[in-house]
């Protein structure tokens, strides 16, 4: 089973520091670019950050400065290293990967979402 999974929420209080970290698991022959999205009750998921196979990266203007986007492609990981945290940083935090893998007698590419981690910062 190709799977994304994420660990590394919690409660922490404001100006404080929480690292995300996801791992993909299955049979991955290659993984695009991976994400970190967000979302509150009452919004859409948002992107917080992105990086490609190659290390280019991108953060939402609210991040810029505080959280650092991360991966290790032999470990088919990723990570988000998020620092002075607000309230406002508060939510469900979801890891999505393009990846091309294995699922039953088939090869292809799609587009994997984690089961999700809370993150709350409390002020």
């Amino acid at each position: 089973q190709v799977q994304l999974v994420e660990s590394g929420g919690g409660l922490v209080q404001a100006g404080g520091s929480l690292r995300l970290s996801c791992a993909a698991r299955g049979k991955i022959f290659s993984i695009n670019t991976m994400g970190w999205y967000r979302q509150v009750p009452g919004r859409q998921r948002e992107l917080v950050a992105a990086i490609t196979s190659g290390g280019n990266t991108n953060f939402a203007d609210s991040v810029k400065g505080r959280f650092t986007i991360s991966r290790d492609n032999a470990k088919n990981a990723m990570y988000l290293q998020m620092d002075s945290l607000k309230p406002d940083d508060t939510g469900v935090y979801y890891c999505n990967a393009q990846m091309r893998a294995q699922v039953g007698v088939a090869v292809r590419t799609s587009d994997y979402w984690g089961q999700g981690t809370q993150v709350t910062v409390s002020s």
